[in-house]
């Protein structure tokens, strides 16, 4: 990991997670997640924050059955 480059936290639209370098376009079904910092600091915060990883229309299938 190169922490010299900043790094931030994106979200697809099946809620789930990834690190993105700050200087690049974000790639399509992506947003910023608000988080930025080194990839390690990105990671760290996701192992915090993504408790579920189970896709959302996974989840949400779960809630109907």
């Amino acid at each position: 990991m190169n922490e010299d480059i900043v790094h931030r936290v994106v979200i697809n639209h099946e809620e789930q997670y990834s690190t993105w370098a700050k200087h690049r376009e974000l790639p399509l079904g992506w947003r910023d997640a608000g988080i930025e910092g080194s990839q390690a600091s990105c990671i760290e915060w996701i192992d915090k924050n993504w408790t579920d990883m189970r896709p959302l229309s996974v989840r949400l299938n779960a809630h109907k059955t």
